[in-house]
């Protein structure tokens, strides 16, 4: 996937392919095959019980025939970044030192695009382990306006992606996200600042405050993760990217009135939506 003989430079090589620089050169702890089995069910089941913590999923998992423990569970879900919703997540995970901002959408009406860009991370599996995908998404019109897959939490790729997203589509007036030590960074709110963004963050352990990017991962994950193993970052990396284009371009959405984001994205329908 990133060859290193390419006259192309590896980090211009990873833009193009929407993966993060550190992908390049990471190599990832083996990982059991039973325990990517067990993860990726303790993936479906969070999508469809936010609420569950490591107790009620282990009795979950063994209701279906998995002998394990809930010390087991908790520490799968530690490695994927995933929490019960009234503990935050450890892809989300605060960082003491760095400031958080208000939540800015309560009760505001989301009128146009650019107005808000919301984004987040969460877990992929794969056939042979799992990535990380964070995502920008245009509030008003869902459209997804960049993402990159990363084998490591940190700040960089997701920089990456919102560099991608302003000079694509400029800038919009509040960026939001939850309190997660990548969005709560000097490096990453500097950066908004400096371009002028008002920066809005989730109430701590709120996940319906980003709610537009929680129903982007549920739809990403029954309509595509799921149907696919992929064998390879760069077999996740394609499966997503045709995912992705579809989403944007082709699939209708019931929120949209039945426009697909880009519609609604370029050529601005009044669409009038309430953040949650």
């Amino acid at each position: 996937m990133i060859d290193r003989t390419h006259n192309l430079s590896v980090v211009r090589q990873c833009q193009l392919l929407a993966l993060s620089r550190a992908t390049a050169y990471y190599q990832a702890a083996p990982v059991s095959a039973t325990a990517l089995v067990l993860m990726r069910r303790i993936d479906e089941l969070h999508l469809d019980y936010p609420f569950a913590g490591a107790r009620m999923l282990r009795d979950l998992l063994r209701r279906e025939g998995h002998m394990i423990g809930r010390k087991r569970v908790r520490t799968l879900m530690t490695r994927m970044g995933i929490a019960a919703v009234y503990r935050k997540p450890r892809t989300s995970q605060r960082h003491p030192a760095h400031t958080v901002y208000p939540y800015l959408l309560r009760h505001l009406e989301i009128t146009r695009p650019n107005h808000v860009w919301a984004a987040d991370i969460t877990y992929i599996p794969m056939k042979r382990g799992f990535v990380y995908l964070f995502a920008i998404l245009d509030w008003a019109s869902r459209r997804v306006l960049a993402w990159r897959l990363s084998n490591t939490l940190t700040t960089d790729f997701c920089l990456d992606a919102v560099q991608e997203a302003i000079t694509r589509y400029g800038t919009p007036a509040i960026f939001n996200t939850d309190q997660g030590c990548q969005f709560t960074s000097q490096e990453f709110t500097g950066f908004l600042k400096d371009h002028g963004i008002q920066i809005s963050m989730d109430g701590k352990g709120c996940w319906r405050d980003n709610v537009v990017v929680e129903r982007l991962w549920k739809s990403i994950k029954y309509e595509e993760v799921y149907l696919h193993a992929y064998e390879t970052v760069s077999a996740a990396q394609q499966g997503l990217a045709r995912y992705l284009t579809f989403y944007n371009q082709t699939r209708p959405h019931r929120a949209l009135d039945g426009h697909t984001p880009n519609g609604v994205y370029v050529d601005n329908l009044p669409t009038r939506l309430t953040a949650a």
